[in-house]
């Protein structure tokens, strides 16, 4: 017993008291350098600065769709109206003539020359009437033998609207990749301020327009007013004014499926040595 104390004794006495070591003092050159937020120059503010240029912001198409007149806009050239008229022709009117006209009109795929050179038109066209219709570099020859159909069509238009009409340019979408690119009726046969009415038969498809830019704008249509008409079957479109003069309209490719359109424009064509060149 004795024994086991003295070992406990000698044993504690090797133990001792816990003591810290100290650390080495840390050398001023190799301490790291913390990083902080702090701005070098602590007496600057922050300054806000006006962008030189303002924000601007593209507008929403405007979406046009019920019976009426519409004037889109007034410029130095006059006023652009749109005279919509939905149903037109009843739904079961419409469905026979368009049949008919989807099985007898001479439809055929127009060839244009564009800056590349030659391309084919993205639809079939017809055309009808006395004199010649020349756009994008490629002439439609006359074409006086006017389906019948047709003709009454031009007859009942023309008793609604108050206008005359002497030509006709049938275009046949067959499907949702058919379209036009962005253009105006503005063709020196057409004359100034060419009154444009068209008919659509079969599916609905958006007829898109949009403003001309002024001049300072140099050609870009980014911020320009917009205006978005679906046609559907049976629907009467009339363009007035200066709508040809300050607009241009497109029907773009859609990007899901879509059944045939036809689309009649009626307009008066006028001889050679009466057209207004620009």
């Amino acid at each position: 017993m004795e024994d086991k104390r003295r070992r406990a004794r000698v044993q504690g006495a090797w133990a001792g008291t816990t003591r810290a070591v100290p650390r080495p003092a840390e050398d001023p050159v190799l301490k790291p350098q913390l990083k902080t937020n702090r701005p070098e120059n602590p007496g600057r503010n922050f300054v806000y600065k006006e962008p030189t240029e303002a924000y601007r912001r593209a507008p929403e198409p405007r979406v046009i769709d019920v019976s009426g007149v519409h004037e889109i806009s007034i410029s130095s050239a006059g006023v652009s109206r749109l005279r919509l008229f939905p149903l037109f022709i009843e739904p079961k009117e419409a469905g026979w003539m368009f049949e008919q006209l989807l099985q007898e009109v001479p439809w055929n795929q127009k060839t244009n020359m564009g800056p590349d050179g030659q391309y084919q038109e993205p639809r079939l066209t017809c055309w009808y009437g006395e004199l010649p219709y020349t756009y994008s570099r490629s002439t439609m020859q006359p074409n006086p033998h006017w389906h019948p159909l047709l003709t009454m069509l031009k007859d009942r238009i023309e008793e609604v609207t108050g206008y005359s009409f002497n030509s006709l340019l049938c275009n046949l979408y067959r499907h949702d990749k058919d379209s036009i690119d962005w253009h105006s009726d503005d063709e020196p046969a057409l004359g100034r301020n060419p009154v444009i009415a068209s008919l659509s038969l079969g599916d609905t498809r958006t007829f898109q327009m949009r403003k001309k830019p002024p001049p300072e704008e140099n050609g870009d249509y980014t911020y320009v007013e917009r205006v978005h008409i679906p046609l559907a079957h049976g629907t009467l479109l009339l363009m007035e004014g200066a709508t040809q003069e300050d607009w241009q309209h497109r029907v773009p490719k859609e990007y899901h499926d879509r059944r045939p359109r036809i689309n009649l424009t009626f307009r008066t064509m006028l001889p050679e040595t009466t057209a207004v060149h620009r």
